[in-house]
């Protein structure tokens, strides 16, 4: 039978091909992704990032893992959009403390034009700060990807989170379709695009294949992918989920950097819960980008102490920032 696999640098993968890939012995996995990662990146290098929920909970959707839905009674404080001066003190830290990229998330199904006309103002602070900037504010109407274009975004974060067919079991408040065509019009505005999936909601390695695909399939690829383990929320419909095993979870991220070889490949959410080791397989499998800081939108996260350590034990460092993020006045 002819190995479905396709050579290591194709980029456009079946949901079978995918598939093939989880299937690999554990070693030749991490062999190949390495293989892949090093022709790409520095093997040792990690992007930075710090993210900082600005609007918090009150969200009409009814994602099943979300603390922030207004579905769910999972006892989360709502909060009105932080003022521009506690968004740029945060901003500030975080570069302080060796973040290249500041992202904002609001929990919002979309921005209407008042609340996208004060995110572009931070947009605009953050880039002052040197730093490069992303946001995720759920589905964009036409025209409002060119407006955040316009202040300078980098990035725009809009996961797909699972596969097409496992979707309505997780969502059913919007459609797939409705994340593509975000997605799209963020990339014809020119905007890079930060787009992932949650793994660990109860879908089968299929599914997790599935999802790749769809990834894989983008066209571009994204630039950046946040694959997150899901971190059970009690109030949730997922609040009882039994936990993805370690190693099925080092797969994925090792299938991901095969499929998306010139994708940053982001370990996200579920840090807390996953020892050290297994995220240094998680490196090695191609994994080369972390949230900093000891919070995410509502969840935990390794405090920035335990991160340093793990990267000195490691041999890895954080990567610099590139020119684009400069600050005003400084050489871009």
């Amino acid at each position: 039978m002819k190995d479905p696999t396709p050579p290591i640098e194709q980029t456009r993968w079946s949901v079978e091909q995918v598939a093939a890939l989880f299937e690999r012995p554990f070693n030749d996995l991490l062999f190949q992704a390495q293989a892949v990662h090093r022709r790409h990146f520095d093997p040792n290098a990690v992007q930075i990032s710090t993210l900082l929920s600005i609007k918090t909970g009150g969200c009409p959707e009814d994602c099943g893992y979300c603390s922030q839905s207004a579905h769910h009674k999972t006892g989360l404080q709502r909060e009105a959009l932080l003022s521009r001066e506690r968004v740029l003190e945060a901003a500030g830290r975080a570069r302080q403390a060796g973040a290249t990229r500041f992202c904002m998330g609001a929990a919002w199904r979309g921005p209407n034009a008042s609340d996208l006309q004060q995110v572009v103002e931070l947009v605009k602070g953050v880039r002052e700060l040197g730093m490069e900037t992303c946001v995720t504010l759920g589905m964009l109407r036409p025209g409002q990807a060119e407006l955040l274009k316009e202040a300078g975004l980098d990035y725009y974060n809009h996961n797909l989170d699972t596969a097409r067919d496992f979707y309505g079991a997780i969502v059913t408040t919007h459609q797939y379709q409705d994340r593509l065509d975000t997605l799209e019009r963020v990339r014809k505005a020119g905007i890079k695009v930060c787009c992932g999936g949650i793994v660990g909601m109860g879908e089968s390695r299929l599914h997790r294949a599935a999802l790749i695909a769809e990834l894989a399939g983008l066209d571009p690829q994204p630039e950046s992918v946040p694959i997150n383990l899901l971190v059970p929320i009690a109030g949730t419909p997922l609040a009882q989920t039994e936990a993805l095993d370690s190693i099925e979870f080092v797969r994925t991220i090792a299938v991901a950097r095969i499929a998306m070889p010139a994708s940053v490949v982001r370990l996200s959410a579920g840090r807390t819960t996953m020892p050290e080791a297994v995220q240094a397989l998680c490196f090695l499998a191609g994994a080369n980008s972390i949230f900093y800081g000891e919070r995410l939108l509502t969840t935990g996260n390794p405090s920035t102490d335990s991160d340093r350590a793990l990267f000195d034990r490691l041999g890895l460092h954080a990567l610099t920032p590139g020119p684009s993020a400069a600050p005003a006045g400084e050489a871009r």
